[in-house]
């Protein structure tokens, strides 16, 4: 079976010199929804910005069979949308339509299509009827559903979310996993939130100080409470009351 994604021996330095990512070895198949999950400061962000160019190591990163360099980042990024934590990051256009219709616009579309794919975008993520509206005057929610939708309007087949459930409340929360698990491609999720791990993906990647510890099923790994407290996912063993 092709891989969507396809990491050897990649390991990443910023200007620093600290090491953000090492010896990365990493393969997605077709319809999967992975979730990368460890502390802060693990390097989840750092690997998430290989996947479509943003940040490039030392080493061999594919994506649907092609290689993460210049000549194919167009294309790349054409299949792959990334949803940052911060929809600010995101919207900076004066209305939900424009940001929606900022990446077909770019790639050339008409239009007429670029209509159509805003329309369909909006569509999936129930933000049908905002089109005007000012992103920057939304709540945190519905933020977070148009920042997917400007990456929807251009139906990547590769999903890749930072931290999505981050600052909402609970009914925002499990509104949003819903949405995304009927979204049908291939999704990468880097998250503290194991609620939200467990709900959508069947697979887990354990990452701390830029090293892969496990990777393996996420029942098995959520299971795994000392793996958990181990690398700052679960709560430590709480002390012995004294007697009273």
């Amino acid at each position: 079976m092709d891989k969507v994604i396809e990491i050897k021996n990649l390991s990443f330095f910023y200007p620093d010199g600290h090491q953000g990512l090492q010896n990365i070895n990493l393969a997605v198949y077709p319809g999967e929804n992975v979730a990368v999950i460890g502390p802060n400061g693990a390097g989840k962000s750092t690997l998430l910005l290989h996947l479509n160019g943003i940040l490039r190591g030392n080493s061999m990163v594919k994506i649907f069979g092609l290689p993460v360099e210049e000549r194919n980042l167009k294309e790349i990024r054409r299949k792959v949308g990334l949803v940052f934590q911060d929809p600010e990051d995101q919207l900076f256009s004066l209305t939900v339509f424009d940001d929606v219709a900022f990446g077909p616009l770019n790639m050339g579309y008409s239009e007429l299509e670029i209509k159509q794919r805003v329309k369909q975008a909006l569509k999936w993520v129930g933000m049908t009827g905002y089109e005007q509206r000012s992103p920057h005057h939304l709540s945190i929610g519905e933020k977070k559903r148009i920042a997917i939708a400007t990456v929807l309007s251009l139906s990547p087949e590769l999903l890749i979310l930072d931290e999505p459930t981050s600052n909402l409340d609970p009914k925002s929360k499990w509104a949003l996993i819903e949405l995304l698990r009927q979204l049908p491609m291939t999704k990468i999720v880097a998250a503290h939130d194991l609620e939200l791990v467990k709900a959508l993906c069947q697979r887990a990647v354990v990452l701390d100080e830029g090293e892969i510890v496990t990777d393996g099923s996420t029942e098995r790994i959520l299971n795994d409470i000392s793996l958990l407290r181990a690398h700052g996912l679960a709560p430590e063993k709480k002390m012995a009351q004294a007697p009273g």
